[in-house]
């Protein structure tokens, strides 16, 4: 787990990596940051318009352990910005309206039962979900689920689609993982960070 000033750090990383990236062209390196920040760790980076509903601008990440947790906060936060496919690219003068949330993630784990069972198995507020099949993979994050009311099954359909898959694929074969996610967000543009607590 990180601490507080250690959440406080990557949310800040990532909007100094867009704000480098979108004003020079340049990608900032990790330095002098605490340990935790050279640990492999999956991690994703969510970009929210501020209104008065959270609006999906961008979220971009890496679920699996590949990369140092500093470098991966910087590749994942200026792909966030300019390359998720559903939006166009973030531009400058539009990072004053955005709040950053960084979720870090455990190794995502199979959820050994039956496919039946498997929903048994989640903890919405707790879990993300991987659904894998082939070359179709969806991933969730452990927010999704609380900000959208989704049960456990519900939140499996999503995860399905997300993938490109019927929304039942969890039921014929696909596999399923989950993991956990520790997540720090701005309250405002730049702002004051938190770490947000799903129940």
């Amino acid at each position: 787990m990180l601490s507080r000033s250690e959440g406080e750090m990557a949310v800040r990383l990532a909007r100094n990596a867009i704000q480098e990236y979108l004003g020079n062209k340049k990608k900032i390196k990790p330095d002098n940051l605490p340990p935790v920040f050279r640990e492999k760790r999956g991690v994703f980076v969510t970009l929210n318009k501020r209104s008065s509903t959270k609006e999906l601008r961008g979220c971009i990440g890496r679920p699996y352990p590949v990369m140092p947790l500093g470098e991966a906060i910087i590749a994942s936060a200026v792909n966030a910005a300019l390359e998720d496919p559903r939006f166009d690219p973030v531009k400058k003068e539009e990072l004053n309206d955005i709040v950053i949330e960084v979720t870090v993630l455990t190794v995502p784990e199979p959820i050994k039962a039956k496919p039946r069972e498997i929903p048994e198995k989640i903890v919405i507020g707790r879990d993300g979900l991987i659904v894998a099949t082939g070359r179709s993979q969806g991933l969730l994050l452990p927010q999704v689920a609380v900000e959208h009311g989704f049960d456990a099954v519900e939140f499996l359909c999503q995860t399905c689609m997300k993938a490109g898959l019927m929304p039942d694929a969890w039921l014929t074969g696909a596999d399923v993982y989950s993991f956990e996610g520790q997540i720090f967000e701005e309250l405002e543009s730049g702002g004051e960070i938190r770490e947000k607590l799903l129940t």
